[in-house]
């Protein structure tokens, strides 16, 4: 690595540099085909997006419509590609030199078969890179720079022991780990999908079985990428224990979520879909994940619960073996009301609402005489409180608010009787200034 620092050392290069320009690049042959390739890239530049514009008056749909969609995305590669190989026709045909026509036509090959290529990959973000390094290697490779890019990249080295670690190994590596963990969540995003359509396991073990997997995959495409620099896994063991022991005692709370997950997961007391209540928050499970519990509110809330609360904290799953629930709304009807049939209207109002069960039946009971009313309790089942039940405890009380208006059955408000005692007689002495006494009166 010295020699490149080195100032005569650079200064050598600089100037064997300048001499290939001068004998490879500024001679009449190699000018005329630089010439060439800008003309056709200018005409490409200006024929494409009219091609592009004719193009998009065609609207046939299905399969047709993604194949102009994507022929618009390489129009101008096609366009000057098309030129280039005219161009190089043309002076083969002569006999003029054409090494850099034919250089350019590959490079423009190269480029949109890797285009074609990316499309395969949805992510756009690995579809680029992976165009990007595909296209960079072509290059070399066209350009006959391969195997000396290379012979550079490893001259950039340190040694740690037995260890050489180069530049070239690092970008190996790279690129190693970028395709493995790529090829690990695509294969665990398939498994997953698969996992989600078998009929034979339930959502608990179909996301347990999925996070173990991709867990799985991409600790084995990480190792995998790490062998490839050379390194002895067998060394990282002792490393790897004591800096086990560092981010245990750091992270308490991460990796206690995290087997609480676990546990959720393996003994299904929570699963997406169920109706829980913990800690003051009521809804629905959305997701599991590995730190937190996606629990989404009637209101639209979506509250990310820590796995812990869920083991450490008291919880209530309504929907955990079965999905009925019983509702209690109480009421209160004047004192001269028919409480028998103040009874029936009450049940029979709660059997017109669709939403509660016939059976269990609905029934309602007299619970007190209480300071103003006497005091009903009408209990009824649903078997859907995922969709709330503030909304069908509302239908049935207004169901009874109508019908007991039907029936003249008044539902009384707080009284409260004021009861005064009668005074009694007020003595009042009226004295004398001058000390003389007057007759009293009351």
């Amino acid at each position: 690595m010295d020699e490149w620092l080195n100032p005569a050392r650079l200064g050598e290069y600089t100037s064997l540099a300048w001499q290939w320009v001068n004998e490879q690049v500024l001679v009449l042959p190699n000018l005329l085909q630089l010439l060439a390739v800008s003309a056709a890239l200018v005409f490409a530049a200006l024929l494409a997006p009219r091609i592009r514009r004719w193009l998009g008056r065609f609207s046939p749909g299905g399969w047709r419509q993604q194949f102009i969609a994507a022929l618009a995305t390489l129009l101008f590669p096609l366009t000057w590609l098309l030129m280039m190989g005219v161009a190089w026709q043309a002076a083969v045909m002569q006999g003029w030199p054409a090494r850099i026509l034919e250089i350019v036509a590959s490079l423009l090959m190269a480029w949109v078969i890797i285009k074609i290529a990316s499309r395969l990959i949805r992510n756009p973000v690995w579809a680029q890179a992976v165009a990007i390094t595909a296209w960079t290697v072509a290059a070399l490779n066209i350009l006959r720079l391969l195997d000396p890019t290379v012979a550079l990249l490893d001259s950039f080295a340190v040694q740690f022991g037995a260890v050489r670690i180069s530049l070239l190994t690092v970008t190996k590596s790279v690129f190693a780990l970028a395709m493995l963990l790529w090829l690990a969540t695509t294969v665990s995003a398939i498994l997953e999908s698969r996992l989600k359509h078998s009929p034979n396991l339930t959502p608990s073990v179909q996301v347990l079985f999925g996070k173990l997997l991709k867990f799985t995959l991409i600790v084995l495409a990480v190792l995998a990428a790490l062998s490839t620099t050379g390194i002895d896994l067998t060394a990282l063991a002792v490393f790897g224990g004591a800096l086990g022991v560092g981010i245990g005692l750091g992270l308490q709370k991460v990796i206690a979520n995290l087997f609480s997950g676990v546990i959720l997961l393996v003994d299904k007391s929570i699963k997406p879909g169920d109706v829980v209540a913990v800690a003051g928050t009521y809804g629905w499970v959305n997701t599991l994940g590995g730190r937190y519990v996606s629990v989404i509110t009637r209101d639209g809330i979506e509250h990310l619960i820590p796995n812990e609360d869920f083991i450490t904290t008291r919880v209530e799953n309504w929907t955990h073996s079965h999905n009925n629930m019983r509702l209690k709304i109480p009421i209160g009807v004047h004192y001269n009301t028919d409480v028998e049939r103040a009874l029936e209207i009450c049940v029979e109002c709660a059997r017109e609402v669709p939403r509660v069960l016939e059976s269990p039946a609905p029934i309602c009971q007299l619970r007190a005489f209480g300071d103003s009313a006497v005091e009903l309790e009408l209990r009824i089942w649903i078997g859907d409180a995922m969709q709330g039940i503030n909304n069908v405890r509302s239908d049935v009380l207004r169901k009874i608010w109508k019908a007991f208006h039907d029936e003249g059955i008044e539902i009384p408000y707080p009284q409260r009787d004021l009861h005064l005692r009668s005074a009694e007689p007020l003595r009042v002495d009226l004295g004398d200034p001058t000390g003389t006494p007057r007759d009293t009166a009351s």
